[in-house]
């Protein structure tokens, strides 16, 4: 049986999306069978795994709205498989709102396609709507990753609290699977101070890797490729190598085994 987590924080610019590619990449470099499953109407994943998000077709809008069957919306590429999302996204939130059992459309479309993977990692939007709770119903699991600068705290309570209450009344199961400590940079008290009350409050769930501000991180996504490809010998590489093999160390199984 797959694993689904979603990668999640309201606060835009956290590294949510950098974070899905690059863990995607690193985790199918290690024998993982990955998905990534692009729930952001940005479509930044889609394009940052080297897919041309305008020309993209079906997407998940077509499996949102219009039923199309996940695996035939899946796109094959040498860094992990996608299912694909652009602009068009963007009206799925409303036109699911009168759809039958709305919260879990995109459960019961990654159902078909579970046990195919080890891992699906979902890419939010940056808000608490309605693809983001489809999102957070169809998941096992929540990945925040959370930007070292001041404000970075901000939102966050309102993000647990509706991590609890969707576990509450529609995914009994869901848990936070960790927090990611993201664009660090020692040489600010700014990044200390978030690091340290992130730490006091998630305890053990804080990965022990932390992302650093890097400049090949954020040229990458214009190349179309995971920084893992573009520069492997970075920094910003180097640690999302890492925060797979303790991603794997927190998610112990075989090599390949996506039962």
């Amino acid at each position: 049986m797959g694993k689904i987590i979603a990668v999640a924080n309201q606060k835009g610019g956290v590294g949510k999306t950098t974070t899905c590619v690059n863990l995607c990449c690193a985790l199918k470099e290690a024998g993982r069978k990955v998905l990534l499953c692009d729930i952001d109407p940005q479509g930044n994943c889609t394009s940052g795994m080297g897919i041309d998000k305008n020309t993209v077709s079906p997407s998940l809008y077509n499996v949102l709205v219009d039923g199309v069957e996940a695996e035939k919306a899946v796109i094959k590429t040498k860094f992990g498989d996608v299912l694909p999302s652009n602009a068009i996204l963007s009206g799925a939130g409303i036109e699911l709102v009168g759809a039958q059992s709305r919260e879990f459309v995109l459960k019961k479309a990654l159902g078909e396609i579970k046990n195919s993977y080890e891992y699906i990692f979902i890419d939010c939007p940056p808000s608490l709507e309605m693809l983001t709770l489809n999102a957070l119903c169809a998941s096992d699991s929540v990945l925040i990753p959370v930007q070292c600068e001041y404000f970075a705290l901000e939102g966050l309570t309102d993000l647990i609290t509706t991590i609890r209450m969707t576990k509450k009344s529609l995914n009994t199961a869901l848990e936070i699977e960790g927090v990611l400590l993201t664009m660090f940079d020692s040489r600010t008290n700014f990044s200390m101070q978030v690091a340290e009350e992130v730490k006091k409050f998630f305890k053990t769930k804080v990965y022990n890797v932390v992302i650093p501000r890097n400049v090949r991180i954020s040229e990458a996504p214009s190349h179309g490729l995971p920084v893992l490809v573009y520069d492997r010998g970075s920094r910003g590489a180097q640690t999302y190598i890492e925060l797979a093999k303790d991603f794997m160390r927190r998610n112990r199984r075989p090599a390949g085994n996506a039962d």
